[in-house]
């Protein structure tokens, strides 16, 4: 069932719609070098296929899984040759390219270089990790979208009516219901419901009036739960969006990704270190408490293990997701260093200097200074800084509040002894 030509391509209609880069470079066959990059079942062999037929240039196919640098010279000499001789440029696609070595990609360098091949890689891994800088560099580098569950529906219902390449020889009544587990369980995935739907039609059998019934049982027998995909990128991206989702206040979707993560096998003490992270640098002095938890989650969690682990993690993230949010101390402390790197050094006033040493006095290490016990309030004005900075600015946010209130009140003193 794969597109013969751009008006039968399902999907990734952002570099593949009327007037995109891509479409207009398939439709004009002025192909640059491209890395296809996306989830599985999302159309990329596909659409090398398609560019296959469409182009006059000569065009190789290559799976990653099975080739080697042997195959890589034997396919860059023939492309010479054949340069040379018409003139015609060669294609050649690389299914699975982030399987390729270092070495393996560094081969091919040389002739994308020179414009001799014209590459085609698909991946599934992000080609910002996967892929070496220098031939991703040399690419237009597109990414695919899992498909819409409309674009899976209308893929399913061209396979039951073509005739030619589909079931349409065969009469197939698909219930409404099984449709809808098929598109839900395909996960953006074309080629999964399509070997779900081949599967359940060719294994029932007909009934009197020679109909297959794919009803909701035959569905369900026919499309497995899909694995979970969590690659490098994946683990990037999920803690990203578990790490914002706390920062923006949303337990729902804070709990959503740690269950992805948790599923996928994450480190669940990964995950704690995350938590605690967050603790102080998202929620800080507006609720103290958070970073307690966090660490009482972590401790939890070493000492019963999983699966019941889980449960103060879960614990810990959503009282981090819904506690009042500062990011007070991590600018203060991000600050602080930033003026330390910058050389900005600061000597140690004397009356602040260790003074517990023997000669200490006679450097005059400690004289001046005033111990703050022994005034009303626990404190007296002095100087802590031989000059003024200013790096923490307390919020309005929950307990920071009273600490600002109270740290403008020793400030209004400090004026008022000092004036």
């Amino acid at each position: 069932m794969r597109p013969r030509d751009l008006s039968e391509y399902v999907g990734q209609d952002h570099i593949l719609g009327q007037g995109k880069l891509l479409r207009r470079a398939i439709e004009a066959d002025r192909l640059m070098s491209l890395i296809l990059y996306g989830p599985p079942g999302a159309g990329k062999t596909a659409l090398a296929h398609l560019i296959a037929e469409r182009s006059q240039a000569r065009f190789v196919s290559l799976n990653a899984v099975t080739a080697g640098v042997a195959d890589i010279r034997r396919v860059a000499q023939e492309a010479s040759l054949e340069h040379g001789q018409s003139s015609k440029r060669t294609i050649l696609f690389i299914d699975e390219i982030h399987r390729f070595t270092r070495v393996q990609q560094d081969a091919l360098l040389p002739d994308v270089e020179r414009g001799i091949i014209t590459l085609i890689g698909a991946s599934t891994a992000n080609p910002f990790f996967a892929i070496i800088p220098a031939l991703s560099s040399r690419s237009q580098i597109f990414e695919f979208k899992p498909l819409k569950d409309d674009d899976i529906q209308a893929i399913i219902t061209r396979a039951l009516g073509d005739a030619e390449r589909g079931l349409g020889k065969l009469s197939v009544n698909l219930t409404p219901e099984a449709l809808g587990l098929l598109v839900a369980r395909a996960n953006g995935d074309a080629r999964r419901a399509l070997n779900a739907l081949e599967l359940g039609v060719l294994s029932t059998a007909p009934g009197p009036d020679g109909t297959v019934l794919y009803d909701l049982l035959t569905a369900e027998e026919s499309i497995q739960q899909k694995a979970l995909a969590y690659d490098e990128d994946e683990h990037y991206d999920t803690i990203s969006a578990f790490i914002k989702s706390m920062r923006g206040s949303d337990p729902d979707a804070t709990l959503y990704w740690m269950a992805k993560m948790l599923y996928a096998g994450e480190d669940p003490l990964f995950i704690a270190r995350r938590i605690m992270i967050a603790a102080s640098e998202d929620v800080g002095n507006a609720d103290p408490r958070a970073l307690f938890v966090a660490t009482s989650a972590c401790q939890a969690l070493e000492r019963i293990g999983m699966p019941e682990g889980r449960l103060p993690l879960a614990q810990a993230a959503l009282y981090v997701a819904a506690a009042p949010k500062s990011n007070a101390s991590y600018l203060a402390i991000n600050q602080a260093m930033k003026d330390i790197e910058s050389g900005a050094l600061l000597p140690v006033p004397d009356h602040l200097k260790d003074a517990h040493y023997r000669g200490a006095a006679r450097l005059g290490r400690g004289k001046g200074y005033q111990y703050p016990h022994d005034h009303p309030g626990h404190y007296v004005a002095q100087d802590y800084l031989p000059q003024m900075r200013e790096y923490y600015r307390p919020t309005e946010q929950g307990e920071e509040k009273r600490i600002k209130e109270r740290l403008a009140g020793l400030k209004k003193r400090h004026q008022e002894e000092r004036a």
